[in-house]
């Protein structure tokens, strides 16, 4: 590889890293090039990238980004998945195929400057996803203010009932 194109992949995906949510990093090795055509194809389907890169222009393109914290990890195969919007989505089809393929390994990743261990990244796909986390906060948000009025309306009922209560007491005294 020439050196104006190492510095280009270098530039293209330290910009890429800064932008990321979460960047997780894996190792393939021992999977054929059609597991990692599937692999790639359920990521590119919950838009995240999937790139093998060289470790030593990872290294470089981890510069000055949150990638930096985790850049001792790049040794030996590795590929790294990326995500600009949904950290949650990634986790969940990587943990799914590392459960299909025994020797695809998730090694560590990186989200809000947070370094993400393996568990931790099992933790996150074990997370429902984004429009399930946003309907429940909805239906939540919906709740309160249905409560409040329920609330609000019970008062006069009751005035009401104790009224009632008083009238027909009256009545038979």
């Amino acid at each position: 590889m020439k050196l104006e194109e190492k510095k280009r992949i270098t530039q293209d995906l330290n910009e890429r890293f800064s932008k990321a949510a979460v960047v997780i990093v894996t190792d393939y090795k021992g999977l054929d090039v059609d597991a990692i055509n599937d692999l790639r194809r359920k990521l590119r389907k919950e838009e995240v990238e999937y790139q093998v890169v060289k470790n030593s222009l990872l290294v470089r393109a981890s510069e000055e980004t949150d990638v930096a914290l985790i850049k001792e990890t790049f040794k030996g195969p590795s590929a790294v998945a990326l995500s600009y919007s949904d950290p949650i989505a990634p986790a969940k089809v990587l943990t799914a195929f590392a459960k299909d393929h025994d020797v695809f390994e998730i090694k560590v990743g990186v989200m809000d400057g947070k370094i993400l261990d393996a568990n931790k990244i099992k933790a996150l796909a074990a997370l429902p996803s984004r429009e399930v986390l946003l309907g429940t906060f909805v239906s939540v948000l919906n709740n309160v203010p249905t409560g409040f009025v329920r609330t609000i309306a019970e008062i006069p009922r009751r005035l009401l009932n104790v009224l009632q209560a008083v009238k027909d007491q009256k009545e038979a005294a």
